[in-house]
């Protein structure tokens, strides 16, 4: 099968559908040839054969818009439903800096997920961690109080397991075991934030960018334009609000998660250090009987 351009089917349509006009007004004359004609023949003649030309060209453009939808959609496949859905759409007016939006977004949802995962897992039911470690220690001794430890995941746990690994060598070596186990927990907990925190105040950076942008070419159509209307800086104008609303939309979540997640390595840190001061004390209470 020949594959044409759209501009050729075009040509060819609108020659089909002025032929099938016209032909009938040609029979029409040769059927009425020697009488004399009516006053308004003429501008009806004419008249039929401009609106003939003008369905015909509305026709052929119309055709021709299916056959390149046609095509874009059979080259895009699903991303063709996302670029012309609502957000696609928006996403294309905003212009270029809503790449630099989209990267923000995905690079902060990715370490939101992933914070909120190693968070979630890293909590444990800390009076009972205590309890058993304590109860183990006085019955078993320290050996059997490290297996609790390591049975049981999460940065408390690591951090006493640090201090029974001390306990031999004395109090103050057991605290110093525990201030570094708990220095070195503590980054653990707060590797991401720093990437959420950046994603949070950039995000509104870009989307500002992107209103001035927007403005410049606003101010632009206005300069090239003769006269002044809605329509030559609707575009620029809404291209500054599109960038603008998606920069928010990034950060505002964002700041959120953050927030939300430093209470909770604040909430860890208390409870590290509120746990280690009390396995020191058992460990000094335990030696003092010894």
């Amino acid at each position: 099968m020949v594959k044409r351009s759209p501009s050729k089917i075009a040509v060819i349509l609108m020659s089909i559908l002025v032929l099938s006009v016209c032909t009938p007004l040609i029979v029409s004359a040769q059927d009425t040839e020697g009488e004399e004609p009516a006053q308004v023949e003429p501008m009806f003649s004419v008249q039929s054969e401009m609106d003939s030309l003008v369905f015909a060209r509305g026709d052929s453009i119309a055709t021709a818009r299916k056959i390149a939808d046609m095509t874009e959609r059979k080259r895009l496949g699903w991303f063709y439903n996302l670029k012309h859905s609502g957000v696609g759409e928006k996403f294309d007016q905003g212009g270029n800096f809503m790449w630099g939006l989209l990267t923000a977004s995905l690079i902060g949802l990715v370490f939101i997920i992933e914070r909120f995962v190693t968070l979630f897992r890293a909590r444990v039911d800390i009076r009972r961690l205590m309890g058993d470690i304590v109860k183990t220690l006085h019955s078993e001794g320290v050996g059997p109080a490290m297996k609790v430890c390591e049975r049981t995941r999460g940065p408390i746990a690591a951090v006493l397991h640090s201090g029974l690994l001390r306990s031999a060598r004395g109090p103050e070596a057991v605290k110093e075991a525990i201030e570094t186990a708990g220095s070195i927990e503590t980054s653990f907990l707060e590797r991401g934030l720093v990437a959420i925190a950046t994603v949070a105040n950039v995000a509104p950076l870009l989307g500002f960018l992107g209103t001035v942008s927007g403005m410049i070419s606003a101010f632009a159509a206005i300069a090239a334009a003769e006269q002044v209307s809605a329509k030559v800086v609707a575009s620029g104008i809404e291209e500054a609000l599109i960038t603008t609303a998606t920069g928010l939309i990034i950060a505002i979540p964002a700041s959120i998660a953050h927030s939300f997640f430093v209470s909770q390595i604040d909430r860890f840190v208390l409870e590290m250090e509120e746990s280690s001061a009390e396995l020191v004390n058992e460990l000094i209470e335990l030696g003092a009987k010894q």
